[in-house]
């Protein structure tokens, strides 16, 4: 065991802790449980909204499975992974505003709680819920391997061991201290983040001989390796530019990430969330993937990609500031596990149990919310630790696979039902199932569809299929138009 890198990890886990300590207090003081819990009281400013956007979108694929991946393929999966680079702007600049503006007027505190306003339809949001439960379990699975594979190699612990550690501190921050502790822990994780990327992939140039010497070996290994395409052309020019729906464009339909909207102070807020999220989301991807694929140059015999991380790390660094490493993935994938944790919980009670098995008074929902929200949160958790007891390879598949199902679930009910006012229930129900059927069929026995990701043809069929339906179908209630677009607007239409 390797006490060197250890201790700065346990100093860091324990500055965790303290903030979900500091947030439950917060939480026991609060005169409205549920925007608290799950939304932090709308007070986000733009600093902390940028660090939580890309804590919650930067993940395990970011720190370990995408440069795993980017040590096989080369610099083309770099090239790739730099299409997320608009990611938060799209998210903020789509829904962020009209995101902000509808939660406050109807009070929502979960993505449902719109779907539920703007349809009006049980069956929607059932839906939704039942689909944001699932795909989140599977991206959980994702991000606890991911953890559990950094403790594994920079500390020489098993795999086991360093599951139950990672599990056990991000289910109990998240229990304890809700959707604040959520926030505090990705700001200071977000930091970290940064200073993380940048120390390594510095430790890499400097062990290679600079950014010629060490693209030369890459070449040497292998010349695909320095092409946008890959070694036996895996990144054809569809799958690429159909990567950029998964995860650009697409990344507006991830609940986790939309509900971010709801909760920061105001516009200046946001404007300068969209600018400082943007540099950071780009700092880390171009950091962390160049760091996988050139990393092959310095370590050329790691045979399982998602290790290569820890083990670059290891060699590059000297073990206290690889300790002060290490806090930077974990601190991507702890702040993605809690976003979703949270939200996962929010689904099951506030939007299926509260709404639909046992309606009750704002005052009886937040007694609820008190006794159920951290049981729930606690109950997903352990299921997802469970499952990540057999992980596979690369986990950066299973965690686009959770992607695309996010997406076509949520994607075209939350655009559409923002800016198009003829889309109605019938329209939102028949595109979520559809989309789904198409995602799973495709993803099963498809593949690929003409070179591309199977997510381009689910949304294209889920888009046009909500549209037709809509138009075919009854136009939605004028109480909800004048909800979402106020009185005068609605005359106009």
């Amino acid at each position: 065991m390797n006490i060197q890198v250890l201790l700065p990890l346990i100093i860091y886990l324990a500055v965790m802790f303290s903030l979900a300590f500091y947030s439950r207090k917060r939480l026991s003081t609060s005169g409205n449980f549920l925007e608290e819990y799950f939304i932090g009281s709308r007070g986000m400013g733009g600093f902390v909204l940028a660090m939580t956007l890309v804590a919650t979108y930067t993940s395990a694929s970011s720190f370990v499975g995408g440069p795993g991946v980017a040590y096989k393929m080369g610099l083309g999966w770099v090239l790739l992974a730099m299409i997320q680079l608009p990611t938060a702007w799209l998210t903020l600049g789509v829904l962020g505003k009209k995101f902000a503006i509808i939660a406050r007027r109807v009070n929502a505190v979960t993505v449902n709680d719109i779907l539920r306003e703007r349809y009006q339809n049980r069956w929607v949001v059932i839906l939704g819920s039942l689909s944001l439960v699932l795909f989140f379990i599977a991206a959980m699975v994702a991000q606890f391997i991911g953890g559990a594979r950094l403790l594994e190699g920079m500390t020489g612990i098993s795999y086991n061991t360093g599951l139950i550690i990672f599990a056990s501190t991000v289910i109990l921050y998240t229990c304890i201290g809700g959707f604040r502790a959520v926030v505090l822990t990705d700001t200071v994780q977000g930091i970290v983040m940064m200073i993380g990327t940048v120390a390594l992939l510095v430790g890499i140039l400097h062990a290679g001989g600079g950014m010629e010497a060490t693209v030369t070996t890459l070449r040497e290994i292998d010349p695909a390796l320095v092409t946008p395409f890959a070694p036996d052309g895996f990144l054809a020019k569809p799958f690429i530019m159909s990567f950029w729906i998964l995860v650009c464009f697409g990344v507006i339909g991830l609940p986790h990430s939309a509900v971010r909207c709801f909760g920061y102070r105001d516009s200046r807020s946001m404007h300068t969330a969209i600018v400082l999220s943007t540099v950071i989301v780009g700092v880390i991807m171009l950091g962390m993937h160049l760091s996988g694929a050139l990393g092959r140059a310095i370590l050329p015999e790691i045979t399982v990609g998602d290790k290569i991380i820890p083990a670059i790390t290891l060699t590059v660094l000297h073990p206290v500031f690889a300790g002060i490493f290490i806090a930077g993935p974990l601190a991507a994938i702890m702040s993605t596990i809690d976003s979703q944790l949270i939200l996962a919980s929010a689904a099951i009670v506030k939007d299926l149990y509260l709404n639909y098995i046992r309606p009750s008074e704002s005052e009886k929902a937040e007694k609820v919310v008190k006794q159920l929200g951290s049981w729930t949160t606690l109950l997903i958790g352990l299921i997802v630790f469970l499952a990540a007891f057999r992980p596979p390879d690369l986990i950066v598949w299973l965690n686009l696979f959770a992607f695309g199902g996010m997406q076509a679930a949520f994607l075209w009910p939350m655009v559409l039902g923002l800016y198009w006012k003829r889309a109605n229930a019938t329209g939102a129900l028949t595109s979520m199932v559809s989309g789904l059927f198409t995602y799973f069929y495709m993803v099963s026995y498809v593949k690929r569809f003409y070179g591309m990701h199977v997510i381009v043809p689910t949304l294209a069929i889920s888009l046009v299929i909500f549209v037709v339906v809509s138009l075919v179908t009854q136009r939605p209630d004028t109480d909800i138009l004048k909800l979402f677009w106020g009185r005068d607007r609605v005359k106009k239409s």
